[in-house]
């Protein structure tokens, strides 16, 4: 498995998707019950199956990516061949961007001598999808971008 087991709510969501998934693969929902009782090892290997062709067409249209934590918000763009990071740091420790009080500060103070803000770029190496799935696994989320494209014409 490349990437990991869509969780059973996901599952629950992509219920039409997996069923046409079985269809392509020739198993009915009668032969499907049938496999989760009696080879339930065969049942595990087509949810990850799936799983991971779900999570491949996710990343594939992955654009914008971020991530908050109390000091800093991570801002990414994501091409083909590369990504693009725009990192807002407050130098004042008592600043938390997790909360709304940390937002309407950051409005007010985005260019103060307290904020810092830097732009990087950074090849993708091999595996492009895997790369962005591992910064989701460590609490990055998918977004429209609206953020980044906010700071990205103020920088």
């Amino acid at each position: 498995m490349k990437y990991t087991r869509l969780t059973k709510e996901q599952l629950e969501e992509l219920h039409p998707e997996f069923t046409r998934f079985l269809a392509s693969q020739q198993i009915d929902k009668t032969e499907w019950d049938t496999v989760k009782e009696n080879q339930p090892e065969v049942a595990e290997q087509v949810l990850d199956v799936f799983s991971d062709m779900v999570w491949e067409a996710v990343l594939d249209k992955a654009e914008w990516l971020e991530h908050y934590s109390k000091n800093h918000i991570f801002l990414f763009k994501l091409l083909k061949e590369e990504m693009e990071s725009i990192v807002i740091h407050a130098h004042n420790s008592n600043i938390d961007f997790l909360t709304q009080e940390g937002l309407i500060w950051l409005n007010e103070n985005i260019f103060s001598e307290e904020v810092k803000v830097t732009r990087g770029k950074k090849p993708f190496g091999e595996d492009r999808n895997t790369e962005v799935f591992e910064l989701i696994q460590q609490g990055t989320i998918l977004t429209e971008g609206t953020v980044y494209k906010q700071f990205e014409d103020m920088f």
